[in-house]
């Protein structure tokens, strides 16, 4: 029989079939995705290698760099400024990822678990709409509102404690080195809120009713059916917000910019800010390229534990459910 089939194929001049081919909707599949491939080519990867490049050298952004090899990643190690900024990071994905997850998960719950079956699905849908709010705010003009309403002297918060008696607690907001991180933590709670609590009400959809309604019977109260079916039910969300959120507190920039562009003297100084003043106030390209080049080295590695993380707990759900 396979000697018929291939001297047909002589006969009409075609090649013999002798192994699998390769689905031809891979092959268009491969074509589209493309153009997002040479983009991402020309966007990230090749701004990112010809950073890592400038950050051996010693460069004023102007003429011709000189090699240094490790000097600035020398110089990076026993510079106070840096892990000064890099500790305020610490206390960005605090207010960034912890708070907003630990709250985002509580108000999903509510809102989904409570709000929704006593006062309907479209009063759960407006919270969560409000709640959402401030992430459709461009950073630039969240920021200006809030740096009016921290204002010293005719801020609406200082005028707001006067109103009610408590004219003692009137702080310089923004300008007091003591408490300056402190506001700005506190105004980055409010902007990422509403992120990890649009993805956990997401992944509270996909949760069986019937699993609270079981516990609700058999006299399982509120914050019972939270703990021990909410959380170990959207555990992979949580693992994606918390990576999402840190990332995006490490990489912050706009809001430092915009409220106290890194001070009271470097009070609110950042990885990303000390960065950016580094490379075009100082013009010392080098050494900018250095403190970026290391910062996207930690994001990238916090970045894959995450979906490690995330990949394993999807998979212990899946082996749950077989």
């Amino acid at each position: 029989m396979t000697i018929t089939v291939e001297r047909g194929a002589r006969a009409v001049g075609k090649r013999p079939h002798t192994g699998p081919r390769r689905p031809r909707s891979q092959t268009s599949y491969a074509l589209f995705l493309l153009p997002g491939v040479l983009a991402f080519l020309a966007v990230v990867i090749v701004p990112f290698l010809m950073n890592t490049g400038v950050s051996f050298t010693e460069w004023s952004g102007i003429g011709s760099p000189k090699w240094t090899g490790l000097d600035n990643y020398r110089r990076l190690l026993d510079d106070s400024e840096f892990w000064a900024s890099f500790r305020h990071s610490l206390f960005m994905v605090v207010a960034m990822a912890v708070v907003p997850t630990m709250i985002g998960l509580v108000l999903a719950a509510a809102l989904f678990d409570y709000i929704g079956k006593h006062f309907g699905s479209k009063v759960a849908a407006v919270l969560r709409a409000c709640f959402y709010l401030p992430q459709v705010l461009p950073i630039a003009v969240a920021g200006i509102v809030w740096s009016w309403i921290l204002a010293p002297d005719n801020g609406s918060l200082n005028a707001l404690l006067k109103a009610v008696g408590l004219g003692s607690w009137q702080q310089d907001w923004l300008g007091d080195p003591d408490i300056a991180l402190y506001s700005v933590m506190g105004v980055m709670v409010w902007v990422q809120l509403g992120f990890p609590l649009v993805v956990f009400m997401a992944g509270l959809q996909r949760v069986d009713p019937q699993l609270y309604e079981a516990a609700e019977l058999d006299g399982a109260g509120w914050w019972r059916r939270f703990w021990h079916i909410t959380l170990p039910q959207i555990r992979p969300e949580i693992y994606v917000v918390l990576t999402w959120c840190t990332v995006a507190a490490l990489k912050v920039f706009g809001a430092v910019y915009v409220l106290t562009k890194g001070g009271p003297g470097g009070a609110t100084d950042v990885p990303s800010y000390f960065s950016f003043t580094t490379f075009f106030e100082k013009t010392q390209a080098g050494y900018g390229a250095a403190i970026s080049t290391v910062l996207t080295v930690i994001i990238l590695l916090l970045a894959m534990v995450g979906l490690k993380l995330q990949t394993r707990a999807e998979d212990a759900e899946e082996g749950a459910r077989a």
